[in-house]
């Protein structure tokens, strides 16, 4: 885990290095800043006595300890610039490598994670490693080297005194290891609260048109209240412990403190021992630099407990590697739309026990249209998702332009197909900053050809600002046939090979939705055109239409053929157009037979 986390260093090991050095310097200074007092002090116990006070010594003494102090200040202030430059650069590249790693990830990858966990490993984890790790490049080494060199300077004052910090030491161990055992289970629980919090939050406020239209506000007022509580109730269970174990370290520093100046007085009084007035100060102050070690070693391991759970949830984003793997020798251009499927068997996971598509065997010539009509749930969009891959077929083979597509180079295969999804997804931004994902050097001509295509051009002429009309977030200032058209124009400005239309018209007329397939005719002849719906009349003039049912091919033909030839292809049509039939009887008030 700690190499997986420490690749995200990088350009900040410089920082990450000096930082600890630092740390020495300015824990050397604290502890020979004790031992020149104990000069100092006994210099200024001669006053009176028949040597005197030596100024010239006392002076010298003093400066040396100011040298120190500001030594001292100097790689403190330092270390903690170095420090904070260090963590904020480190949490800055995990960021980044964890949302680089997320970009290679398939659909399947993808799959195994929420988005409100996702987020909350990109913010609230990162944090808490970033905190963790600042604490460990500072406090981790300037703690140990504390209490080591205060035990050895304490054991060249008076050993038998050494052996009461090590005995406190030990056990403010205890006190810590047991605390840290039974904190870091609360916090990793807490953290995957934090992922349900996170979902509910996301849920609510990217549905709350339809919160509102149902009146279900209190509904999820509710649902938040109880991610809320669940959240607090894991972190007061840890912070209870935490509240338990700073008491209980601070208890056995200051009982420490009593018995070293029960024991060091006695020494100093009868006269056992090498301590006496001088010397009991240095060892007060180291007794406090030793114990303030572990203590700040306590605080540390607080740190670490947080961020355990958190650095566990980073690894497996990080570690995590995309189920489609490069070709050796990847095809780097796709000679046309072509299409073959042989064979084909689809798993949306491995640990699936039935197939999603099962034994599909068909081929589609490049500039033909092609239909796919079948049920709710037959797995129409999981075909398609397969020419771009976005998934890996368990069986069988998809061919793009003669080529097996695992063996394209993935960008340059995905360049080549364009889709426009049953969801419709656009960002904030102007509305030709959406249209540019299609071609980001399109000149405002395509772009308003591109529009014209998908009969979008007639609503943005209307609205302010036209093409540099704000689409806000996820484009609320649209309606769902606007937001179609404009992913229809996105795509087209790809000029892709492919373009995949899944459902992405149920949102407009038959009327826009007529044009639009012929605009596609009339401008992208040689481009592939696979369109999945739901309307028969929006596949009727295809050069083929699918029947898939239940994740089989039912029949393949054109409209008339199907129609005399496949069962539930006619049934859906006789369904549709009866529907239609009575729709048009309620709106002339009879059957105009006369």
């Amino acid at each position: 885990m700690l190499k997986t986390l420490l690749k995200s260093v990088r350009e900040y090991k410089a920082s990450s290095i000096i930082t600890p050095l630092l740390m020495v310097g300015e824990a050397a200074m604290e502890i020979v800043i004790p031992f020149l007092m104990t000069f100092l002090i006994g210099e200024i116990q001669n006053v009176g006595t028949e040597s005197g006070v030596n100024v010239g010594r006392v002076v010298l003494f003093a400066c040396l300890m100011v040298v120190a102090a500001m030594f001292s200040l100097f790689c403190g202030l330092l270390g903690a610039r170095c420090s904070a430059k260090a963590s904020c650069g480190f949490a800055h590249n995990l960021r980044e490598d964890m949302y680089n790693n997320l970009q290679t990830f398939s659909f399947a990858n993808i799959d195994n994670y929420s988005t409100s966990s996702l987020i909350t490993r990109i913010t609230t984890d990162v944090t808490n490693v970033q905190n963790a790790y600042q604490m460990c490049i500072r406090m981790l080494v300037r703690a140990p080297i504390l209490f080591i060199a205060a035990i050895v300077m304490t054991c060249l004052i008076e050993p038998s005194m050494a052996l009461i910090f090590v005995a406190a030491a030990v056990v403010l161990g205890v006190i810590i290891a047991v605390c840290m055992f039974k904190v870091m289970p609360a916090f990793r629980t807490m953290f995957k609260k934090y992922d349900k919090l996170n979902s509910v939050v996301q849920e609510d406020l990217t549905a709350i048109r339809v919160v509102k239209s149902y009146v279900r506000e209190d509904y999820e007022m509710e649902k938040m209240k109880s991610a809320t509580q669940d959240v607090y109730y894991y972190s007061v269970k840890a912070e209870k412990v935490l509240t338990f174990m700073m008491p209980a370290v601070q208890f056995v520093m200051y009982a420490t403190m009593i018995i070293l100046l029960l024991v060091g007085s006695d020494m100093s009084i009868n006269g056992w021992g090498n301590v006496n007035f001088s010397n009991l100060q240095a060892l007060i102050t180291y007794a406090m630099q030793v114990l303030s070690g572990v203590m700040m070693v306590a605080i540390c391991l607080n740190f670490v407990s947080m961020s355990k759970g958190s650095a566990d949830r980073i690894c497996e984003v990080l570690t995590e590697r995309t189920t489609l793997p490069k070709p050796e020798e990847p095809v780097s251009v796709v000679a046309d739309g072509s299409v073959e499927f042989d064979d084909v068997d689809f798993f949306y996971s491995q640990k699936a026990d039935v197939a999603v598509l099962k034994d599909i065997t068909f081929s589609i010539k490049s500039g033909e249209t092609v239909g796919i009509i079948g049920a709710t749930g037959s797995g129409k969009t999981s075909l398609v998702s397969l020419l771009p891959r976005l998934y890996d077929v368990a069986q069988g083979s998809v061919k793009v332009g003669g080529v097996n597509v695992r063996n394209y180079d993935i960008d340059a295969l995905r360049n080549s197909v364009a889709m426009v999804l049953q969801k419709n997804v656009l960002f904030s931004g102007s509305i030709a900053e959406n249209l540019r994902w299609g071609d980001e050097n399109a000149t405002d001509e395509e772009l308003r050809l591109a529009a014209k295509q998908a009969c979008a051009e007639e609503f943005i002429e209307r609205l302010p600002g036209k093409y540099n009309y704000d689409l806000g977030q996820g484009g609320v200032n649209v309606s769902g046939g606007q937001k179609q058209r404009l992913c229809i124009a996105r795509a087209m400005l790809k000029k892709p090979k492919i373009i995949i239309f899944d459902d992405s018209t149920s949102a407009v007329d038959t009327k826009t939705d007529a044009q639009i397939r012929a605009a596609l005719r009339e401008h992208a002849p040689e481009t592939t055109k696979i369109i999945i719906a739901q309307r028969v009349a929006s596949v009727e003039d295809a050069d083929k239409i699918i029947v898939l049912d239940d994740g089989r091919i039912s029949g393949i033909g054109t409209h008339d053929e199907l129609l005399a030839n496949n069962e539930i292809y006619r049934e859906v049509y006789e369904s549709q157009m009866k529907g239609s039939d009575e729709t048009e009887k309620k709106v002339t008030g009879g059957d105009n037979n006369g």
